[in-house]
């Protein structure tokens, strides 16, 4: 081996050995900000000293035997082992210290079920229902809505890439907060390691976790079960501020609710470009994870819009189809989701986005009538 190779191959053993370069490595669990995440992240701690521990010794005892009894060395086997003392009651030390090990877990694994199944009433109520591929959030006590998509304008090279939404999720610290998780077509599970524990968003379904976040700040999480093609696209982000920024971001929240209904509400005569636009941003939140972005949609999974029959067909199949879905299918029933006025802006970008360009301009009358 040339001086040239040993010496890159010393400089990356150096760099292997340096301090900065293990503490990039996050190959721990997040710091934990509630009372139950701080309860697993310690029974994890727990279990991992105790395997390391054992790791160890079993370690030390199999390269001891190898060195001590090999036959290099002239050790020739004990044909009576099992006739001796630790071959009589090895059959009952080995279950014993087994046994004393599990037991050692049990105590404080017992804590820690008893607090993940605590019923103490909460101070607000979340439902987080899980999409292909999306979340959606209802505050139950605010009457607020929100959907959260991945946010597809990070970079490859951002480190944040795959793993920011469009919507994050505002929620109060110091507050008890109950999640309610279900899902809509398949098996999802809402997680934030640092919040929450992880349990399945089953369709048809409500599972219950509680948390109390301690501490203001971002906190990520990602769906932890296999829910199809893109599951990877649904990031989880958490925006935990004060009581206080928490009371005015619902008013914001309410005051914008309220006035897009109005809007929605109105007789107005809404001009193309106006809903176009208005309907790409609609699209980008709740379509573009079936129908992709430049609406080709996923072969064999999902229907592709451009240049599609429903897209550049009959207005009021389109309307039909948008605003009840088609039963059997992952195409929701939007009416229940949508105002007129988003609904008629969505199908407006999808007749005349992607070379379809019919010309048509669905007003939020025409959504009402096809209620």
């Amino acid at each position: 081996m040339s001086k040239r190779s040993l010496d890159g191959l010393a400089g990356v053993g150096m760099c292997a050995l340096s301090g900065s370069v293990f503490a990039e490595w996050e190959i721990n669990l997040p710091e934990p900000v509630s009372p139950v995440t701080r309860e697993i992240f310690g029974l994890h701690m727990l279990t991992a000293t105790i395997a390391l521990v054992i790791m160890i010794i079993v370690t030390a005892v199999i390269v001891y035997a190898l060195w001590k009894f090999r036959k290099s060395a002239g050790y020739e086997a004990d044909q009576n082992f099992h006739k001796g003392w630790f071959g009589n009651w090895a059959w009952v030390l080995v279950p014993v210290v087994v046994l004393g090990i599990d037991m050692s877990v049990a105590g404080k694994a017992t804590k820690v079920f008893d607090l993940v199944e605590d019923t103490t009433p909460p101070d607000m109520t979340l439902k987080v229902i899980g999409s292909q591929w999306k979340w959606t959030y209802e505050y139950m006590d605010d009457g607020i809505r929100l959907v959260s998509n991945l946010n597809r304008d990070r970079k490859t090279d951002d480190p944040l890439y795959l793993h920011d939404v469009d919507n994050p999720v505002v929620l109060p610290i110091n507050t008890r907060i109950r999640l309610l998780h279900t899902a809509t077509d398949v098996l999802h599970a809402w997680w934030v390691p640092a919040l929450a524990y992880k349990k399945d968003a089953i369709p048809g379904y409500i599972n219950e976790t509680w948390t109390i976040i301690e501490k203001e700040g971002t906190y990520r999480g990602q769906c932890a079960e296999i829910c199809g093609g893109g599951h990877a696209f649904m990031p989880i982000v958490i925006k935990a501020v004060s009581k206080e920024k928490y009371a005015a971001w619902v008013q914001e929240k309410k005051l914008a609710a309220a006035a897009a209904l109005a809007e929605a509400d109105s007789a107005k005569v809404w001009g193309k470009d106006e809903l176009y636009a208005k309907g790409e941003g609609i699209y980008r939140t709740n379509c573009v994870g079936c129908h992709q972005i430049n609406g080709q949609g996923i072969p064999n999974v999902f229907p592709a819009l451009a240049g599609s029959k429903i897209a550049t067909g009959d207005v009021k199949a389109h309307l039909h189809i948008v605003t009840h879905g088609k039963p059997g299918t992952a195409m929701a029933a939007w009416g229940k989701q949508l105002n007129d006025l988003e609904i008629a802006s969505v199908i407006t970008y999808e007749r005349n986005a992607w070379g379809n360009d019919t010309g048509d301009a669905v007003q939020p009358a025409d959504v009402k009538a096809a209620r």
